[in-house]
């Protein structure tokens, strides 16, 4: 018995230390879930859940005076691993001998799922306080996005009272439906720093095959393409050309985000022998939108309502010269 009540004091102690440091408003929250995911050190695994699809992902993220490192282990299926050093991206597959390098997208992944300024946000979405619950052991506060128009979802997400580190997040639909979810099935926050948990599990020998997927920025104007229509709040923020297959020529690859949503469009010559449906489509989370202009293949595509994608799909021409 003594030692239960020196643990509760202990406790009561250390969580009014916490708590002082707790924001009160939901803006504040967003900035603290933001820096959390960024500044700590964690080491988790989480599932990521969209209609009937689960999937189990293992994450160590790092954090020293060089940077933020980490790796992210798909535990379900194919073997596969993303590896990220600062902004630098390797995904190793290793059944196909195969290992995809790139840069850090404008997409963000869990539980890094917010801007760095996230104070934006509350332009385009009305921001609120929820309920506080207990979640893998912790007590998490929720903070909930409401969209103010219909080109984005909305968001909610429950982050560790004591650490920031947000613990689970949920994309809602237009009519309240849950679209995806990531949530931690166990967390610890805190982790020494240890370089051998953020380094590549698989080994690339000689017969491995290495892509590099990285764009070459170019601006919107020199790329003989315009976009008519705009989304209140989204702005380009990815703007590069990308080497394509060698039947199909360069690729020119262009992101508009809000901060939270982001919407991707792929403009690439018109293969010989197209076997992709012009129209509207989907893949799990993602709406897809297609449609062609002067003998281009434009695909449009984010985790955003359908007609955001038409309307950046619809304004895409060719500059008049």
């Amino acid at each position: 018995m003594k030692h239960l009540f020196c643990c509760l004091v202990a406790l009561g102690a250390w969580s009014g230390s916490v708590l002082a440091d707790v924001p009160t408003d939901p803006l504040s929250w967003l900035a603290r879930i933001s820096n959390a995911a960024h500044k700590l050190n964690y080491t988790g695994t989480f599932t990521y859940q969209s209609g009937k699809n689960v999937e189990t992902s293992r994450i160590a993220h790092l954090v020293d005076g060089t940077g933020e490192y980490e790796r992210l282990e798909a535990l379900d299926g194919s073997p596969r691993e993303v590896v990220r050093n600062n902004d630098e991206v390797q995904c190793f597959l290793p059944d196909q001998k195969l290992l995809i390098v790139d840069q850090s997208s404008a997409r963000r992944s869990f539980p890094a799922r917010l801007p760095q300024s996230p104070s934006a946000l509350a332009e385009h979405y009305r921001i609120r306080k929820g309920e506080v619950v207990r979640i893998v052991g912790m007590e998490s506060q929720q903070i909930i996005l409401e969209p103010k128009d219909d080109m984005r979802f909305g968001h909610q997400f429950w982050a560790d009272v004591g650490s920031g580190l947000l613990l689970r997040a949920r994309l809602v639909g237009e009519k309240g439906e849950s679209i995806e979810q990531f949530a931690f099935t166990e967390v610890h926050v805190g982790a020494p720093f240890d370089k051998e948990k953020v380094k590549p599990r698989f080994v690339r020998s000689s017969d491995w095959k290495v892509v590099n997927a990285r764009g070459s920025d170019v601006k919107v104007e020199d790329t003989g393409w315009v976009f008519k229509n705009s989304i209140p709040g989204f702005r380009q923020v990815v703007s590069v050309v990308r080497q394509g297959r060698k039947e199909r020529g360069e690729a020119y690859h262009v992101v508009f985000s809000d901060g939270l949503a982001a919407i991707s469009v792929f403009i690439e010559p018109m293969p010989a022998k197209n076997t992709l449906q012009s129209g509207m489509s989907s893949s799990g989370a993602f709406n897809i939108f297609r449609r062609t202009v002067s003998d281009h293949l434009i695909t449009v595509l984010g985790e955003v309502p359908q007609q955001a994608l038409v309307r950046i799909a619809d304004g895409v021409e060719t500059r008049k010269r």
